[in-house]
Protein backbone atom coordinates (compact mmCIF):
# COMPACT_ATOMS: atom_id res chain seq x y z
CA UNK A 1 0.00 0.00 0.00
CA UNK A 2 0.94 3.97 -0.84
CA UNK A 3 2.19 5.57 2.24
CA UNK A 4 0.11 8.66 1.47
CA UNK A 5 1.13 12.06 3.05
CA UNK A 6 -1.05 14.73 3.79
CA UNK A 7 1.05 18.03 3.28
CA UNK A 8 0.30 20.06 6.73
CA UNK A 9 2.80 22.42 6.53
CA UNK A 10 4.80 23.37 3.71
CA UNK A 11 8.06 24.40 5.89
CA UNK A 12 9.01 20.41 7.05
CA UNK A 13 12.51 19.52 6.04
CA UNK A 14 11.14 16.10 4.64
CA UNK A 15 9.78 18.44 1.78
CA UNK A 16 13.50 20.86 0.76
CA UNK A 17 13.90 18.49 -2.35
CA UNK A 18 11.03 20.21 -4.07
CA UNK A 19 10.92 23.56 -2.54
CA UNK A 20 13.88 24.94 -0.59
CA UNK A 21 17.47 23.16 -2.71
CA UNK A 22 18.97 24.69 -5.35
CA UNK A 23 19.83 22.83 -8.10
CA UNK A 24 23.70 22.91 -7.14
CA UNK A 25 22.67 21.60 -3.80
CA UNK A 26 20.39 18.63 -4.85
CA UNK A 27 23.73 17.70 -7.60
CA UNK A 28 25.30 17.50 -3.96
CA UNK A 29 29.11 17.42 -6.36
CA UNK A 30 31.29 17.07 -2.82
CA UNK A 31 29.21 13.77 -1.73
CA UNK A 32 27.47 12.31 -5.45
CA UNK A 33 26.10 9.06 -3.56
CA UNK A 34 23.81 11.85 -1.75
CA UNK A 35 22.58 13.75 -4.63
CA UNK A 36 19.00 13.96 -5.73
CA UNK A 37 17.47 14.74 -8.63
CA UNK A 38 13.78 15.80 -9.65
CA UNK A 39 12.05 13.89 -12.35
CA UNK A 40 8.27 15.44 -13.76
CA UNK A 41 5.66 13.87 -14.74
CA UNK A 42 4.42 10.37 -15.13
CA UNK A 43 5.64 9.63 -18.53
CA UNK A 44 9.67 10.94 -17.21
CA UNK A 45 9.24 9.08 -14.09
CA UNK A 46 7.95 5.87 -15.96
CA UNK A 47 11.13 6.17 -18.10
CA UNK A 48 13.41 6.81 -15.18
CA UNK A 49 12.31 3.69 -13.20
CA UNK A 50 12.64 1.67 -16.54
CA UNK A 51 16.33 2.59 -15.73
CA UNK A 52 16.66 1.26 -12.55
CA UNK A 53 16.85 4.51 -11.29
CA UNK A 54 15.98 4.69 -7.26
CA UNK A 55 12.96 6.58 -6.69
CA UNK A 56 12.74 8.67 -3.02
CA UNK A 57 9.64 10.53 -2.58
CA UNK A 58 6.65 11.48 -4.86
CA UNK A 59 5.05 14.31 -4.62
CA UNK A 60 1.83 15.05 -6.35
CA UNK A 61 -2.03 16.75 -6.31
CA UNK A 62 -4.43 14.74 -4.63
CA UNK A 63 -6.97 14.88 -6.96
CA UNK A 64 -3.97 12.30 -9.00
CA UNK A 65 -3.23 9.98 -6.73
CA UNK A 66 -6.15 7.89 -8.62
CA UNK A 67 -5.26 9.47 -11.35
CA UNK A 68 -2.80 9.79 -13.35
CA UNK A 69 -0.48 9.14 -10.52
CA UNK A 70 -1.41 5.64 -10.18
CA UNK A 71 0.79 3.80 -11.88
CA UNK A 72 3.77 5.66 -10.98
CA UNK A 73 2.57 4.65 -7.29
CA UNK A 74 1.93 1.71 -7.75
CA UNK A 75 5.52 0.84 -9.07
CA UNK A 76 6.59 2.58 -5.67
CA UNK A 77 5.13 1.23 -2.33
CA UNK A 78 7.69 1.74 -0.01
CA UNK A 79 8.27 5.60 -0.42
CA UNK A 80 6.10 8.49 1.00
CA UNK A 81 3.76 10.09 -1.11
CA UNK A 82 2.96 13.72 -0.80
CA UNK A 83 -0.05 15.06 -1.15
CA UNK A 84 -1.99 18.24 -1.27
CA UNK A 85 -3.93 20.35 -2.99
CA UNK A 86 -2.93 22.49 -6.37
CA UNK A 87 -2.91 25.89 -4.33
CA UNK A 88 -0.67 24.82 -1.45
CA UNK A 89 1.79 22.24 -3.57
CA UNK A 90 2.24 25.92 -5.87
CA UNK A 91 2.69 27.92 -3.02
CA UNK A 92 5.63 25.01 -1.95
CA UNK A 93 7.49 24.41 -4.93
CA UNK A 94 6.84 27.97 -7.08
CA UNK A 95 5.35 27.07 -9.62
CA UNK A 96 2.05 25.37 -10.81
CA UNK A 97 2.91 21.10 -11.40
CA UNK A 98 1.34 21.23 -14.52
CA UNK A 99 2.33 17.40 -15.18
CA UNK A 100 1.03 16.60 -11.96
CA UNK A 101 3.63 14.46 -10.61
CA UNK A 102 7.01 15.30 -9.03
CA UNK A 103 9.06 11.98 -7.77
CA UNK A 104 12.30 12.91 -6.19
CA UNK A 105 15.17 10.30 -7.25
CA UNK A 106 18.68 9.19 -6.21
CA UNK A 107 21.43 10.32 -8.41
CA UNK A 108 23.45 7.18 -10.27
CA UNK A 109 27.21 7.10 -9.64
CA UNK A 110 28.83 9.25 -12.21
CA UNK A 111 29.74 7.47 -15.55
CA UNK A 112 33.55 7.19 -16.41
CA UNK A 113 34.21 8.54 -20.73
CA UNK A 114 35.70 5.07 -21.18
CA UNK A 115 32.93 3.28 -19.86
CA UNK A 116 30.39 4.84 -22.16
CA UNK A 117 32.30 5.39 -25.00
CA UNK A 118 34.30 2.03 -25.66
CA UNK A 119 33.42 -0.77 -28.69
CA UNK A 120 32.87 -0.80 -32.01
CA UNK A 121 29.26 0.09 -31.15
CA UNK A 122 29.98 3.24 -30.45
CA UNK A 123 30.29 5.31 -33.29
CA UNK A 124 28.57 8.64 -33.09
CA UNK A 125 28.54 10.73 -29.75
CA UNK A 126 27.85 14.28 -28.68
CA UNK A 127 29.78 16.76 -26.71
CA UNK A 128 28.28 19.71 -25.11
CA UNK A 129 30.90 22.81 -24.19
CA UNK A 130 29.52 24.96 -21.62
CA UNK A 131 25.92 24.98 -22.65
CA UNK A 132 24.26 26.47 -19.58
CA UNK A 133 20.46 26.61 -21.10
CA UNK A 134 18.63 23.75 -19.65
CA UNK A 135 15.89 23.55 -22.27
CA UNK A 136 18.59 23.38 -25.33
CA UNK A 137 20.27 20.89 -23.09
CA UNK A 138 17.47 19.12 -22.62
CA UNK A 139 16.18 19.52 -25.98
CA UNK A 140 19.96 18.31 -27.92
CA UNK A 141 19.74 15.05 -25.81
CA UNK A 142 16.07 14.03 -26.87
CA UNK A 143 17.81 14.33 -30.71
CA UNK A 144 20.54 12.46 -29.52
CA UNK A 145 18.46 9.28 -28.47
CA UNK A 146 16.08 9.63 -31.46
CA UNK A 147 18.68 10.55 -34.18
CA UNK A 148 21.22 7.80 -33.69
CA UNK A 149 23.90 8.88 -31.66
CA UNK A 150 25.76 6.24 -29.06
CA UNK A 151 26.62 8.59 -25.94
CA UNK A 152 26.48 12.35 -25.11
CA UNK A 153 29.64 13.85 -23.08
CA UNK A 154 29.25 17.02 -21.36
CA UNK A 155 31.93 19.53 -20.22
CA UNK A 156 32.19 20.53 -15.91
CA UNK A 157 30.72 23.95 -17.06
CA UNK A 158 27.47 22.74 -19.16
CA UNK A 159 24.17 22.67 -17.53
CA UNK A 160 23.42 19.83 -15.64
CA UNK A 161 21.89 16.98 -17.67
CA UNK A 162 19.16 15.80 -14.67
CA UNK A 163 18.32 19.36 -13.56
CA UNK A 164 14.54 19.42 -13.45
CA UNK A 165 14.01 21.30 -16.65
CA UNK A 166 16.93 19.46 -18.46
CA UNK A 167 15.17 16.14 -17.63
CA UNK A 168 11.77 17.49 -18.42
CA UNK A 169 12.53 18.65 -22.28
CA UNK A 170 14.41 15.42 -22.77
CA UNK A 171 11.48 13.63 -22.03
CA UNK A 172 12.93 11.11 -20.09
CA UNK A 173 15.54 10.23 -22.57
CA UNK A 174 18.06 11.16 -20.63
CA UNK A 175 17.39 7.66 -19.01
CA UNK A 176 17.63 5.93 -22.06
CA UNK A 177 20.94 7.24 -23.52
CA UNK A 178 24.58 7.07 -21.99
CA UNK A 179 26.16 9.72 -20.73
CA UNK A 180 28.82 11.40 -18.68
CA UNK A 181 31.24 14.38 -18.09
CA UNK A 182 34.25 14.33 -19.97
CA UNK A 183 36.36 15.53 -17.61
CA UNK A 184 36.70 16.90 -13.58
CA UNK A 185 37.53 20.49 -14.35
CA UNK A 186 36.83 22.80 -16.87
CA UNK A 187 40.98 23.69 -17.25
CA UNK A 188 41.10 20.26 -18.25
CA UNK A 189 38.60 20.21 -21.11
CA UNK A 190 40.35 23.48 -22.40
CA UNK A 191 43.55 22.53 -22.40
CA UNK A 192 42.68 18.45 -23.46
CA UNK A 193 39.51 18.25 -24.57
CA UNK A 194 40.58 16.86 -28.34
CA UNK A 195 42.84 15.04 -26.91
CA UNK A 196 40.80 13.24 -24.88
CA UNK A 197 38.41 12.95 -27.30
CA UNK A 198 41.31 11.21 -29.94
CA UNK A 199 42.01 8.74 -26.93
CA UNK A 200 38.52 7.61 -26.99
CA UNK A 201 39.27 6.45 -30.34
CA UNK A 202 37.43 9.64 -32.10
CA UNK A 203 38.03 12.49 -34.82
CA UNK A 204 35.87 15.38 -33.59
CA UNK A 205 33.78 17.68 -35.87
CA UNK A 206 33.59 21.02 -34.12
CA UNK A 207 30.22 22.98 -35.12
CA UNK A 208 30.97 26.54 -36.16
CA UNK A 209 30.93 29.01 -39.00
CA UNK A 210 34.51 29.60 -39.43
CA UNK A 211 36.11 30.32 -42.99
CA UNK A 212 37.66 27.17 -43.39
CA UNK A 213 34.18 25.24 -42.40
CA UNK A 214 33.29 22.27 -44.32
CA UNK A 215 29.95 21.66 -45.40
CA UNK A 216 28.14 18.79 -43.44
CA UNK A 217 27.70 16.63 -45.73
CA UNK A 218 31.36 16.49 -46.95
CA UNK A 219 32.21 13.09 -47.95
CA UNK A 220 35.40 13.09 -45.29
CA UNK A 221 32.95 13.63 -42.32
CA UNK A 222 30.40 10.92 -43.80
CA UNK A 223 33.34 8.06 -44.08
CA UNK A 224 34.61 8.79 -40.39
CA UNK A 225 34.27 5.10 -38.48
CA UNK A 226 33.88 7.44 -35.17
CA UNK A 227 33.21 11.04 -35.02
CA UNK A 228 32.75 13.53 -31.90
CA UNK A 229 30.18 15.88 -32.78
CA UNK A 230 31.02 19.13 -30.47
CA UNK A 231 28.38 21.65 -30.24
CA UNK A 232 29.05 25.43 -28.08
CA UNK A 233 27.00 27.73 -26.04
CA UNK A 234 24.40 30.25 -27.53
CA UNK A 235 26.03 33.28 -28.42
CA UNK A 236 29.52 32.73 -27.84
CA UNK A 237 29.80 29.04 -29.92
CA UNK A 238 32.49 27.30 -29.10
CA UNK A 239 36.21 28.38 -27.85
CA UNK A 240 38.78 29.51 -30.21
CA UNK A 241 40.52 26.87 -28.51
CA UNK A 242 38.28 23.89 -28.85
CA UNK A 243 37.72 24.73 -32.65
CA UNK A 244 41.80 24.98 -33.41
CA UNK A 245 41.90 21.47 -31.44
CA UNK A 246 39.69 19.69 -33.12
CA UNK A 247 39.87 17.65 -36.40
CA UNK A 248 37.12 19.41 -38.55
CA UNK A 249 35.27 22.53 -38.07
CA UNK A 250 31.59 22.00 -39.98
CA UNK A 251 28.97 24.33 -41.16
CA UNK A 252 25.57 23.76 -41.97
CA UNK A 253 24.77 25.83 -45.23
CA UNK A 254 22.10 28.18 -44.18
CA UNK A 255 19.76 30.34 -46.69
CA UNK A 256 17.70 33.78 -47.09
CA UNK A 257 20.69 35.02 -45.22
CA UNK A 258 20.08 33.27 -41.94
CA UNK A 259 23.53 32.96 -39.99
CA UNK A 260 22.99 30.33 -38.34
CA UNK A 261 20.40 28.31 -36.02
CA UNK A 262 19.99 27.54 -32.15
CA UNK A 263 22.37 24.74 -31.12
CA UNK A 264 19.68 22.87 -30.53
CA UNK A 265 18.18 22.76 -34.44
CA UNK A 266 21.91 22.08 -35.18
CA UNK A 267 22.09 19.15 -33.25
CA UNK A 268 19.58 17.85 -34.83
CA UNK A 269 20.45 18.68 -38.42
CA UNK A 270 24.04 17.20 -37.40
CA UNK A 271 22.94 14.39 -35.80
CA UNK A 272 20.95 13.65 -38.56
CA UNK A 273 23.20 14.19 -41.03
CA UNK A 274 26.27 12.32 -39.72
CA UNK A 275 24.59 9.28 -38.47
CA UNK A 276 26.94 5.99 -38.61
CA UNK A 277 25.72 4.19 -41.78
Amino acid sequence: MPRIVEIKDISQPELDAYARLTEAQLRNRLEPEKGIFIAESPKVISLALDGGYQPLSILTERKHIEGQAREIISRCPDIPVYTADDSVLEKLTGYRLTRGVLCAMRRPAPKAPQEICSGDNVRRIAVLENIADATNVGAIVRSAAALGVDAVLVTPSCCDPLCRRAVRVSMGTIFQIPWAYVCDEPQEWESHGAQILRRLGFKSAAMALCSDSVGIDDHRLMAEKKLAIVLGSEGDGLSKTTIAACDYTVKIPMSHGVDSLNVAAASAVAFWQLRAR
